[in-house]
């Protein structure tokens, strides 16, 4: 019973996380398209961006914490796992990225347009895509 509660504990961090992940992005996009003139729209979804982004962080160390304790307290294995932990991995560089983007926007030194960061929105939703199925069909 209690692997199940941390299993289930694990999987709503999980989307949690992965909420801000898929959103702070997309406030990205609006900050690049906003002229520079429009300064109420940009403090205040700069200010939507920072609250998001220090919501999202403990929410992702918990679903960290909790996938590395299922995976260790519980003896988890197989080559899906790894694969699985790499994506983990690059979805905290992903994460921290969005932190050294959030704070050139806050200091008005964002070089990136808009349609870039309409792509790099896309990558949580592949990588998610990818884990899913890895978690699901364990194939290796």
């Amino acid at each position: 019973m209690f692997m199940l509660t941390l299993k289930a504990l694990h999987i709503c961090f999980v989307i949690s996380w992965f909420a801000g992940l898929f959103y702070l992005p997309r406030i990205f996009v609006n900050l690049a398209m906003t002229p520079k003139e429009n300064t109420a729209e940009t403090e205040r979804l700069l200010l939507m961006a920072g609250k998001l982004y220090r919501f999202m962080n403990p929410l992702g160390v918990l679903a960290v914490g909790l996938g590395l304790w299922l995976w260790f307290g519980f003896g988890y294995s197989g080559g899906w796992l790894h694969v699985k932990t790499l994506l983990v991995v690059f979805l905290v560089a992903f994460n921290f990225y969005c932190g050294v983007a959030l704070r050139q926007f806050q200091a008005g030194k964002n070089t990136r347009s808009h349609v870039w960061y309409r792509y790099f929105n896309e990558a949580p939703t592949l990588i998610m895509f990818i884990a899913v199925f890895l978690a699901v069909f364990k194939s290796f």
